[in-house]
């Protein structure tokens, strides 16, 4: 069997305000409560594991392979949100997009500091 990434724990200050920002910006289905998490579930059988960690979390980065209409459907809630968001990981170039790899990025950030990325095409192009 190949290597498949399963789940991985995002630490956040409101658990359940996390897992309902990133499903309701993403489009996703609610996320249920397994033990101390709330568990986003991924189309690629991934899940982001929810937890509520305190006051101070680390910020992480976390990126998200989507269809050119996700794009655009994600793209419309974090402008009708009036959320922030950038052509770069380093949030130097705000309220543009980029066209890296000949596919669309953006970069916006959760409300604990995590560096979200939605993209039409893989790194490298592939």
């Amino acid at each position: 069997m190949p290597v498949h990434l399963n789940h991985t724990i995002v630490a956040a200050r409101d658990r359940d305000a996390t897992a309902e920002f990133l499903v309701d910006l993403l489009g996703l289905e609610p996320a249920p409560v397994f033990g101390p998490f709330r568990v986003v579930q991924l189309g690629n059988n991934v899940s982001l594991d929810v937890v509520q960690a305190g006051a101070e979390v680390p910020p992480q980065h976390y990126a998200f392979l989507v269809s050119e209409t996700e794009f655009d459907q994600i793209w419309g809630r974090i402008k009708e949100r009036g959320l922030p968001f950038w052509a770069d990981p380093f949030h130097r170039e705000e309220g543009r997009i980029n066209t890296n790899d000949g596919g669309r990025g953006l970069y916006w950030d959760d409300p604990n500091g995590h560096n979200l990325e939605i993209i039409t095409v893989p790194y490298g192009g592939g």
